[in-house]
């Protein structure tokens, strides 16, 4: 019988990553350029500096009969191109890049926001939050931009200033460029600081955090060079597109297992009378001609969020009683790791509520007009609204709560808030809003949000929980189709078709040599039926809103009064329509579309003249993952 083609050994990080430098390892050429965000990247050095464990390599002896084109993980010096490999790096890509890039290369590093912005970000550790039990690891972590400054106040202020090492020593903050090799920086930081309690507070830093990146060691499976290329192509497949790992959900599982509890049962129903809360949320307001209710992805996790939120307060509130303080006070969080500490009595106590602020989301999202899943700003956003209907019970039923529920709402959607890394602002929230709806503060994410009127331009994309809103926001504030004269119910909508279609065509601004960067905004976009959208076709608005008003023999006549209504009900000018004036149009319902959010926040916007950090890198759905791919050199 053949012996196994490999073998697992344990690693060190700092051995592996000088192995990218210098090329003995690097990439197929197949492999895809990297593509993490700076989100990510965070949680990638928050769990390393932990010593966390981030998932196992492997690697491909090269010298067999399989024989790939190498590439240099990105960033790797030039030289490297002339290297000829050792080991291809098969499953681990996106880690060994973005760890490579952060604490050896010692270059600014291009990575992508949440806002799908691409930046430049130098990263730091907060000594002090670092060195702080009750600190989720991943708030220690910071990104930078490249001048090193932080600005407020639309770029007026200086927030943070780390252009020097004087001032990372000031502000104890540890750069992560410099994780393997502290030596020079620490003798800065010691002729700075004179305090020996500053010095051995870095002395405790180095040892509780910063060693943790040198002693540090990943899994490493080798496959040998006697590999068949056969082999290797099924290997890789799996690794990278394998079944559904191991999560929260599934251990916790496990663990009630052992009292007795049947958890996958509550959650996928037993197959017979009992559909499980999966199928109950499934069908949860779920219209006729819908593929499946708005409740339909909420996840077994997400659930178990909202009962860690409850349950998680309720300690606090008991420690606060005892008449602990501060950093004696336990989170608030849904995070994974409350999760797997969640015990079996506050899951029983607390599923028949989240279970009830859950139903209730779908109700209050069907109230904003949003109906499908694919229509949902930020599916992560449903956790927060969940808990906090399920916190405050029937009260959200007066007008005045409701407002305020709104309010908050669309803030976290234009402030586009809820895109990644969302579980601090989801506990925030819950323990915000409902303190506001009962008279206390606004919450921070109503509070700190702020809306620039020039991202109505840059709303290209249709998975954009900003654009997915405007959408919204037009057909809840009485948008009336073009053809039909009919408010956008959730009759109309699955009946018609309903979806977001261009005011002027596609085909016609192209005729004229507009860019698909301003004709493909939001702006010029607005919910129609397929029914309209076929009669619009490729037309100048002039043309095709006179084939409206004549009509044919399935479509009556509509008068221009009529037709007139119906198009100021979209915040459209008829007349600067009908005189196919595009650039007048556009500046126009940018103003109008901009004063109907302002109206959703509560608050008016930003309308200055300084940009936002960042290239706009926002485009149609066709080129989003080409364009958000970085190149490889």
């Amino acid at each position: 019988m053949a012996g196994a083609a490999f073998k697992t050994n344990p690693f060190h990080l700092h051995e592996l990553l000088k192995d990218c430098s210098s090329g003995v390892l690097q990439l197929p050429d197949f492999q895809r350029s990297w593509v993490w965000d700076e989100n990510r990247i965070k949680s990638l050095i928050a769990s390393v500096s932990r010593a966390f464990p981030v998932g196992a390599l492997m690697t491909l002896e090269t010298g067999g009969d399989v024989d790939f084109k190498p590439r240099p993980i990105e960033g790797a010096p030039e030289a490297v191109r002339a290297v000829m490999p050792r080991s291809l790096l098969l499953d681990g890509q996106q880690r060994m890049t973005s760890l490579y890039q952060v604490s050896l290369r010692g270059s600014v590093v291009e990575t992508i926001t949440p806002k799908k912005k691409k930046v430049r970000r130098w990263f730091y550790i907060d000594i002090l939050k670092a060195l702080d039990s009750g600190t989720d690891r991943e708030e220690a972590i910071i990104g930078i931009p490249e001048d090193k400054l932080v600005r407020e106040n639309f770029g007026r202020e200086v927030l943070l200033d780390l252009s020097s090492p004087e001032r990372e020593f000031e502000n104890l903050l540890y750069p992560v460029s410099q994780i393997f090799d502290w030596d020079d920086w620490q003798d800065g930081y010691n002729e700075y600081w004179k305090d020996e309690d500053k010095r051995a507070l870095f002395r405790f830093f180095k040892k509780e955090v910063l060693e943790s990146f040198k002693t540090y060691q990943l899994p490493v499976i080798t496959l040998d060079r006697s590999t068949s290329k056969e082999a290797v192509c099924v290997v890789f497949e799996k690794v990278n597109t394998g079944g559904k790992p191991l999560d929260a959900f599934e251990l916790v599982t496990a663990m009630y297992a052992a009292d007795g509890h049947e958890l996958r049962k509550d959650w996928y129903g037993d197959g017979k009378a009992n559909a499980g809360r999966h199928g109950r949320f499934a069908a949860a307001l779920k219209l006729a001609d819908a593929e499946k209710g708005i409740l339909a992805e909420v996840g077994n996790t997400d659930f178990l969020q909202v009962i860690s939120l409850f349950h998680t307060r309720e300690r606090r509130r008991q420690a606060e009683a005892e008449g602990k303080q501060g950093k004696e006070l336990p989170q608030v969080t849904g995070n994974r790791q409350a999760l797997l500490s969640l015990p079996l009595e506050a899951y029983l106590r607390y599923q028949i509520q989240a279970e009830r602020g859950f139903l209730t989301a779908a109700k209050f999202l069907h109230m904003q007009h949003i109906y499908r899943v694919y229509d949902l700003p930020y599916q992560s956003q449903i956790i927060p609204l969940a808990a906090i209907l399920a916190d405050i019970g029937d009260d959200w039923e007066h007008e005045a709560v409701r407002a305020k529920l709104v309010q908050w709402y669309w803030n976290g959607v234009f402030g586009e808030l809820y895109g990644s890394a969302v579980d601090t602002r989801i506990a925030r929230d819950f323990m915000e809003v409902p303190g506001w709806i009962r008279g206390g503060q606004p919450p921070s994410t109503v509070s700190e949000t702020i809306f620039r009127a020039d991202r109505l331009k840059t709303m290209r994309m249709r998975l954009s929980a900003a654009y997915k809103g405007v959408n919204a926001l037009l057909m809840k504030e009485g948008a009336r189709d073009f053809r039909s004269g009919q408010g956008f119910d959730h009759t109309v909508f699955f009946g018609e078709n309903v979806d977001i279609h261009h005011i002027f065509p596609q085909a016609w601004c192209r005729s004229k040599g507009l860019k698909p960067d301003v004709f493909d905004s939001i702006i010029n976009k607005t919910p129609l039926s397929y029914r309209t959208n076929r009669i619009i076709g490729g037309e100048a608005p002039s043309g095709y809103l006179s084939k409206l008003e004549a009509g044919n023999a399935s479509t009556p006549s509509i008068s221009p009064l009529n037709l007139d209504t119906y198009l100021a009900s979209h915040l459209i000018d008829p007349s600067l329509l009908r005189a196919d004036m595009f650039d007048a149009f556009m500046a126009d319902r940018q103003a109008k579309l901009l004063a109907l959010i302002e109206k959703a926040m509560g608050k008016a916007s930003y309308r200055g003249d300084v940009p936002e950090e960042g290239i706009d890198d926002e485009l149609d759905d066709d080129g989003i993952e080409a364009e958000m791919t970085i190149a490889a050199e």
